[in-house]
């Protein structure tokens, strides 16, 4: 989508106001949203930024020296990836002893995926995600996150039956994930990506329709840019299914700052005003040091956190 486009859809948000961008857009009741986000909004003070970093983005040639460098700069979650995750459940539980860093999401590493129109990968997706959502439990991990479907796995269902199929699998999911401490995070992407869930909005009403603690959603700031009319809108509409946020710069998907103009305060004043408490993990690339640009970045959030008030 264009910078046109991006700038079109955001003009409309400014225009109408936020309840008339929810009432256009349809899925989450404006009147509601809008009213618990004002009752929200007296506790802000007290909403920390907390920062992570997945695995791959924080330098270091061992999962050691990439603790040291985020326990230097105040990081303290730790994202991992979900692949071969049973595995390495002792290898990360030791590193982690005596550490203030924590686990926060677990991302992906499913095979199959459960919105396909053939049985035998609607089951892989289901069995390899309970494998990777007990490994998260035993982490302390709050939350996998799951794609339902992305743009190159096919044959698919069509929507309405893909998403009928999908909340009853993840009615089983989120059973299993409460079993073991542990949630479902629901991952909206955009376009390009995939074609079934790219609004922060939709994830919620899947939430909402599945009815399971085990089931819950997320922001991620990059894919926003694409296809959210609003940041402050998509966040305030995960509510309290909102369980993640994921960053990157706005235009190239790398750290915060290397594009010229990132800017996040409206998402910022969206997770103060629903008082979100886990995790901003960074899931970018980086043009520059790692050593350097990261820290800058962390500097630019923080400040941009101060500022969204």
């Amino acid at each position: 989508m264009n910078d046109d486009k991006i700038n079109s859809r955001r003009d409309f948000v400014r225009k109408v106001g936020l309840g008339g961008a929810f009432a256009a857009l349809g899925t989450t009741s404006a009147f509601s949203v809008l009213s618990d986000a004002k009752t929200k909004k007296k506790s802000t003070k007290g909403v920390s930024l907390n920062l992570g970093l997945q695995e791959g983005v924080a330098p270091g040639a061992s999962l050691t020296e990439k603790l040291d460098f985020m326990e230097a700069n105040g990081i303290f979650g730790l994202e991992v990836g979900g692949g071969k995750l049973a595995d390495r459940v002792p290898e990360i539980q030791k590193a982690l002893q005596n550490r203030k860093v924590k686990i926060s999401a677990i991302c992906a590493g499913f095979r199959g995926w459960l919105i396909s129109s053939e049985e035998s990968e609607r089951k892989k997706c289901m069995d390899t995600s309970k494998e990777i959502l007990a490994a998260a439990g035993a982490l302390g991990s709050y939350g996998m996150i799951l794609v339902p479907g992305f743009n190159g796995q096919k044959p698919s269902l069509p929507f309405v039956e893909a998403r009928a199929i999908l909340i009853d699998q993840l009615k089983e999911l989120g059973e299993f994930a409460v079993k073991n401490n542990t949630t479902i995070i629901l991952e909206p992407l955009n376009r390009r990506e995939a074609w079934f869930l790219r609004q922060v909005s939709d994830a919620a009403a899947i939430c909402r329709d599945v009815e399971s603690p085990g089931v819950t959603c997320m922001g991620d700031f990059w894919h926003m840019t694409w296809e959210e009319p609003d940041d402050m809108g998509a966040f305030i509409s995960g509510q309290k299914y909102l369980n993640h946020v994921h960053m990157a710069s706005r235009k190239t998907r790398n750290s915060p700052g290397e594009d010229e103009g990132d800017n996040y305060i409206t998402g910022f004043k969206a997770l103060k005003m629903i008082n979100y408490q886990h995790f901003v993990s960074f899931e970018c690339g980086t043009k520059g040091d790692k050593k350097v640009v990261i820290p800058s970045a962390l500097k630019l959030l923080r400040d941009q956190w101060e500022m969204a008030v």
